[in-house]
């Protein structure tokens, strides 16, 4: 059996055991060592042992459980709530207004997170029961949430991004550059559909009362203002001193971590339960991650030894002879179809070492592919059978929403998503006009 044959199907292999519903680290590990002892014999039996200690080694992945933890403090202390309400005043006279609010939201959060998990959580707990009291449509609002927190991965501080210009060696500063325009780009979108929708069907998303709206004075709109201070804060805080050099990226991400803190406590909403409650699902996040990149390491490394890499480029380029935009259209349709089964970090893990490398070779910028990843996953995050965000949408949903109406609610969106990728695939130069500005000054 030729090595390509060989890597198709221990491809196809992780796809069967995945549909079992067994863990996605352990299924993907089992895979990896399987094939690396029927190939190989005993002697490479240290492999996930291997696998564990460079992922121990990996010094940046310290950011990983800070950025959760900053999404989680957020929430559990309820400065999320204050935050939407800011929102909920100032957006709530137009149609659709709580949804834009809620975009909005999610904008500030994924600044400060770094992850769609805590934009979801936060969501689902504080927007979406306000909206359905409002009378807003149940699948309108249950998708504006899950499209709204994919925003986490892409605007920085994204944990996606930091993984992947590890895996690619590309500096992570230039990489949450790239991802700043594309992140508002998909806002926008996203936004602009709400206010369209919502023009054309007024009932699925009403504007608040008049008599509602009058009670709050001007006085007490400027001072909901201060509610959005706390968010740039942080951000400045956390991301503008790394990019100004003053700080490593994990100490940035330290000090994020500690701002988040010192807010709550200044605000007099830092509880020790909050602080126990965010910090134990920080652990359950941060663990299910190590362990998903410890199995995609081995996996990955059976995979690089087989030469898939290399058989690839050879498939791609020397058999097939296919122009170099139709390569980028079938990796990222390659994304999309594994995103229904696997967490993006398994895929970024497993797939990037191979993909990177051809898209340098066939001329292509791996930034601005970093930020296609990026997109295609979120894309994959919110499609079924398995998508990410449907799940927790799921699990966090009131009874009256429906597994049925979570799965309608993300049509819209993912068109959206698509066009937002069409955009960016098409004009580069929104990924990386920013990166190119301001290390071009730094030089």
């Amino acid at each position: 059996m030729s090595h390509t044959a060989i890597a198709l199907l221990m491809f196809f292999s992780m796809m069967a055991l995945l549909a079992t519903g067994q863990r996605m680290y352990g299924v993907i590990g089992f895979v990896g060592i399987a094939s690396a002892l029927a190939l190989w014999g005993p002697s490479t039996a240290s492999l996930p042992f291997d696998a564990a200690i460079t992922t121990l080694n990996w010094y940046p992945l310290l950011t990983l459980p800070m950025f959760v933890f900053m999404g989680y403090m957020f929430a559990e202390t309820g400065i999320a709530n204050d935050l939407y309400y800011m929102f909920h005043v100032w957006s709530g006279p137009i149609r659709g207004g709580l949804a834009v609010g809620t975009i909005l939201m999610m904008i500030l959060i994924a600044a400060i997170n770094g992850l769609s998990v805590a934009g979801l959580a936060i969501g689902a707990t504080v927007a979406l029961p306000e909206m359905l009291r409002r009378g807003y449509d149940k699948v309108l609002v249950t998708g504006v949430i899950q499209a709204g927190s994919t925003l986490g991965i892409m605007i920085p501080p994204s944990v996606v991004l930091v993984l992947y210009g590890m895996i690619a060696r590309v500096p992570v500063g230039k990489l949450w550059f790239a991802g700043i325009l594309p992140g508002l780009l998909l806002g926008s979108l996203f936004v602009l559909y709400i206010l369209i929708r919502c023009w054309v069907q007024p009932q699925i998303g009403p504007a608040l009362p008049k008599e509602e709206l009058e009670r709050v004075t001007w006085s007490e709109k400027i001072r909901l203002l201060r509610a959005g201070i706390i968010p740039l804060v942080i951000f400045v805080s956390m991301t503008g001193l790394f990019l100004a050099g003053v700080t490593s990226l994990v100490e940035s991400s330290a000090i994020g971590m500690l701002a988040t803190t010192l807010a709550a406590l200044i605000r007099r909403k830092l509880t020790w339960k909050a602080l126990v409650d965010a910090t134990r699902k920080t652990l359950g996040v941060s663990c299910v991650f190590m362990w998903i990149i410890q199995a995609a390491l081995l996996f990955s490394a059976v995979f690089d030894g087989l030469g898939a890499g290399r058989a690839l480029e050879d498939l791609f380029i020397r058999r097939w002879n296919l122009p170099p935009w139709a390569i980028v259209a079938m990796m990222q349709a390659s994304f999309l179809f594994m995103g229904t089964f696997l967490d993006d970090t398994a895929m970024l893990v497993i797939v990037a070492p191979l993909y990177v490398p051809l898209i340098i070779k066939l001329g292509f910028d791996p930034v601005w592919y970093g930020v296609l990843y990026t997109i295609t996953c979120q894309i994959a995050y919110m499609t079924p059978p398995f998508g990410y965000n449907l799940f927790l949408m799921r699990a966090m949903a009131p009874p009256e929403i429906t597994l049925s109406d979570i799965y309608r609610s993300i049509t819209p969106f993912v068109l959206v998503m698509l066009v937002g990728l069409m955009i960016v695939m098409a004009f580069p130069q929104i990924t990386t006009y920013l990166p190119e500005l301001y290390f071009r000054r730094g030089m």
